[in-house]
């Protein structure tokens, strides 16, 4: 692969600009927004094409919008790829329960497009053994998949509302459209719904029941989490129903002094 810096002048020489185009359209630019950082000088557009100068953002939108390409292809040639925000996401743990929305600017992202003959989806399985072949794929070619009803959020580090359900750092996918608590008997704690809530004071996962003008967030017995009785809407709004999670059971680490979610007591 070619630098970025040749990569950009080839691209700017095949649509047939100088670097007086470039700097001409960079000052419309920069006029439309008001900021100067968005100005490429062909002095500086020089040392971008063959110095190796690391042009700021402001001019890398500048230089993307210019040569008609995503922003985020250039970004690559940088060795910036946003399509890795997928698989990086695990290297950080938010202490707090938040809604999840790095992933809605993916490009494409690689998904199994061949598995092994023997593949039972009725049997537990090691799945990265049965996948045969991965393939980066277009997200737009997954769209017919896709749902607008659904948000994803993550689990905070501190947030042990749900443990040992949900196990804090598990990531959550929320159903929209199931954003009415649901009250009646339930034979087990895996058929009660959770609710995905957002208060004043931020995100969780609960069970939730309605008393009049006040909801009810009732974590689960094992966790040392207190109940709390908030007014609704004001105070607390259900987002929707958690309907798919997925968790990693050894990465979460317990803080001390975090205030009302501190680690369970150890089971003998």
């Amino acid at each position: 692969m070619l630098p970025a810096g040749k990569s950009l002048r080839t691209l700017r020489e095949k649509l047939g600009l100088t670097m007086r185009d470039v700097e001409n359209s960079s000052a419309r630019i920069a006029e439309k927004y008001r900021n100067e950082e968005f100005f490429i000088p062909p002095s500086r557009l020089s040392d971008i094409e063959t110095k190796g100068i690391l042009p700021s953002i402001f001019r890398l939108y500048a230089l993307a919008v210019i040569y008609r390409r995503d922003l985020r292809e250039l970004m690559s040639w940088y060795g910036v790829d946003m399509n890795n925000i997928a698989a990086d996401l695990g290297l950080v743990s938010p202490p707090k329960s938040h809604v999840c929305d790095a992933l809605t600017g993916l490009a494409s992202v690689q998904v199994p497009v061949r598995m092994d003959p023997g593949f039972d989806e009725r049997r537990t399985a090691n799945l990265g053994r049965l996948v045969e072949q991965w393939g980066l794929v277009p997200l737009t070619y997954l769209a017919q998949f896709a749902s607008s009803g659904f948000t994803y959020g993550y689990v905070g580090t501190q947030d042990f509302t749900m443990y040992p359900i949900l196990p804090p750092g598990s990531f959550v996918q929320v159903d929209e459209s199931k954003s009415r608590v649901e009250e009646g008997s339930w034979r087990s704690e895996y058929e009660r719904p959770i609710y995905f809530v957002e208060t004043r004071d931020g995100y969780t996962c609960c069970w939730c029941s309605m008393r009049r003008e006040d909801i009810i967030l009732q974590p689960h017995p094992l966790s040392p989490v207190p109940v709390r009785v908030l007014r609704h809407p004001q105070d607390a709004e259900v987002l929707g129903q958690v309907v798919g999670v997925a968790m990693k059971l050894t990465e979460w680490r317990a803080l001390d002094g975090a205030s009302g979610s501190k680690a369970p007591p150890a089971l003998n």
